[in-house]
């Protein structure tokens, strides 16, 4: 493509550089409206300055992509409803044997669920869960944020729904689900097992003294428990105090308050039990008060009263408690019954979610329409829901995707300027798909651009050129060039702090998290970014096929 009018090129330049700064330095103190609103900025830009016409703009704006984004998003938002996300923190503590344990356990399920559900959302569920188990445990926390965020950069690279600038090779290369999948899943696991030994090696002395510190404290929290252990526990009480009136009236109330409002039916049923209880009480306090007063005033045979009137007393008292036993399980059965049917449609709509989400998988696999596939699980939880939809969508993140609309024009004018192009032309024969050298420089250009432009945008400006380039040789070196694309663009993300939205997304989670807050700084990320990224990317890349 030829250069622009210099002009054309100028405006241009100024409005991709404007979008950039507000991209990867969202608060400058000169302009800090954020990045949302610096990619409007941008393509706002673009339209005014004539580098694009307002249809060009629009039509600049990828919609399948758009509805991909929409669609993942809404499902995560019922999964997240669905507890998978809990599950998930779940599994991080469950017989864990330590620090060195714990971050395996946190590398592999933030790469497999970065995989499935996006690497941001796993980022920000899981951080606050990680915090807690390392507060609990005495662990020094920054070695298992740097596994999460890691990890789920390196896992998100395996799936076209992984992370946003798969969504964008995904539909621009029209690559199959699964052909995308299987062609990067090798790299994906020896990438997540190497950052695992690079964390380990980094900081296996730390983790040995934190596990031995661990242990210490386990056990002088079980020399405690040994000694709580012995306390004596106050006496059991006998079975008709504890059938006590008030205590009974406040159970049934608290029980009452707690029901669901479908349940109105049983309150009328409630009511009956309390007073047929109450009389049931009254009876037994002046029947016993009546055996007690014949006998006072029967002084020639008292003795055969007092026999008489016990028997009959203990007569009285075990009926009564056994019609007030029954009345108690007649109501207990009652409101376990309710309980029962709403558990019962708690787990029914859980297994619906996790059905649906399955379902659209497979359907991604089966070579459908993955923005349509999309949208229609979104759709089909909305129905199965059977609410207001509203509480939902509105967690949905309509910031980003206005943002990618942003970026959309942005950089589409600046691809109209020339300078992609002509960049592009000067690199490419040293970066050549057919032999080892050009591969190398292939990566190293998607490394700096990544860290540079961040990674989407250098999707946007290089994904049709190095596949153009590559498609020169064999349809299987264009279908390569796309997945190098997204390995290295996505990993590289793991180099800074900056690099990627999923580092800042755990940076600044950990900072707020209430009563846990750690900062991770720029620094202990960049000793630790730099040489995991470029192993990982060099191994990655020899084994994508």
């Amino acid at each position: 493509m030829a250069m622009a009018p210099t002009v054309k090129v100028v405006l241009g330049s100024i409005a991709f550089a404007i979008f950039w700064v507000l991209a990867v330095f969202p608060s400058v103190p000169f302009l800090p409206v954020g990045r949302t609103a610096g990619s409007l900025l941008g393509a706002m830009l673009m339209v005014v300055f004539r580098v694009l016409t307002p249809d060009q703009a629009f039509a600049a704006i990828d919609l399948p992509i758009l509805g991909l984004l929409f669609g993942t998003m809404v499902v995560s938002v019922y999964l997240e409803r669905a507890d998978m996300f809990e599950y998930l923190g779940k599994l991080l503590s469950w017989k864990s044997n330590g620090p060195k344990d714990l971050l395996c356990r946190i590398s592999m399920i933030s790469a497999i669920s970065s995989a499935l559900f996006t690497n941001d959302t796993s980022c920000v569920v899981l951080t606050e869960f990680i915090l807690k188990i390392t507060r609990q445990h005495n662990l020094p926390p920054h070695p298992f944020l740097l596994a999460l965020a890691s990890s789920a950069n390196i896992g998100s690279s395996a799936t076209p729904i992984g992370n946003p600038q798969n969504l964008v090779i995904a539909v621009q290369s029209k690559i199959a689900f699964g052909s995308f999948v299987f062609g990067i899943l090798p790299a994906m696991l020896v990438g997540v097992a190497v950052n695992i030994l690079v964390l380990m090696c980094m900081y296996w002395k730390l983790l040995s003294s934190a596990q031995k510190d661990e242990e210490d404290a386990t056990t002088e929290v079980v020399a405690d428990g040994d000694v709580i252990s012995h306390r004596f526990s106050p006496a059991t009480m006998s079975h008709l105090t504890s059938l006590n009136s008030l205590e009974w009236n406040s159970r049934l109330e608290s029980v009452n308050m707690q029901s669901s409002p479908n349940m109105n039916g049983q309150v009328n049923h409630v009511e009956t039990l309390r007073n047929r209880i109450n009389s049931t009480e009254n009876e037994i306090h002046s029947d016993t008060s009546g055996v007690y007063e014949s006998a006072r005033n029967s002084s020639a045979s008292k003795e055969i009263t007092n026999d008489a009137s016990s028997q009959k007393r203990d007569e009285t008292v075990s009926s009564r408690i056994e019609s007030m036993d029954r009345l108690r399980d007649l109501s207990s059965m009652q409101f376990s019954s309710g309980d029962f049917a709403t558990k019962w449609k708690r787990m029914l709509w859980k297994s619906c979610v996790y059905l649906v989400t399955i379902g659209m998988l497979i359907a991604f696999f089966l070579g459908l329409n993955m923005s349509w596939t999309a949208l229609t699980a979104a759709l089909a939880l909305v129905v199965l829901d059977f609410k207001d939809a509203q509480p939902c969508l509105e967690k949905v993140s309509y910031s980003l995707l206005i943002f990618f609309c942003g970026m959309f024009i942005t950089v589409d004018g600046f691809n109209k300027t020339g300078i992609p192009s002509a960049l592009w032309d000067f690199m490419e024969p040293y970066a050549r798909i057919d032999h080892a050298a050009g591969i190398v420089i292939l990566a190293l250009v998607i490394l700096v651009l990544s860290n540079f432009a961040s990674n989407v945008p250098t999707v946007l400006l290089l994904g049709g050129r190095v596949a153009a380039s590559a498609a020169a040789f064999s349809a299987a070196d264009e279908k390569k060039a796309w997945l190098i694309l997204a390995w290295v663009s996505t990993v590289a993300g793991n180099l800074s702090l900056l690099g990627s939205a999923a580092n800042l997304i755990v940076c600044e989670q950990a900072h707020r998290a209430p009563h846990f807050g750690y900062t991770l700084s720029f620094w202990k990320h960049l000793k630790f970014g730099v040489p995991s990224t470029i192993i990982i990317i060099a191994i990655g890349v020899t084994l994508i096929r």
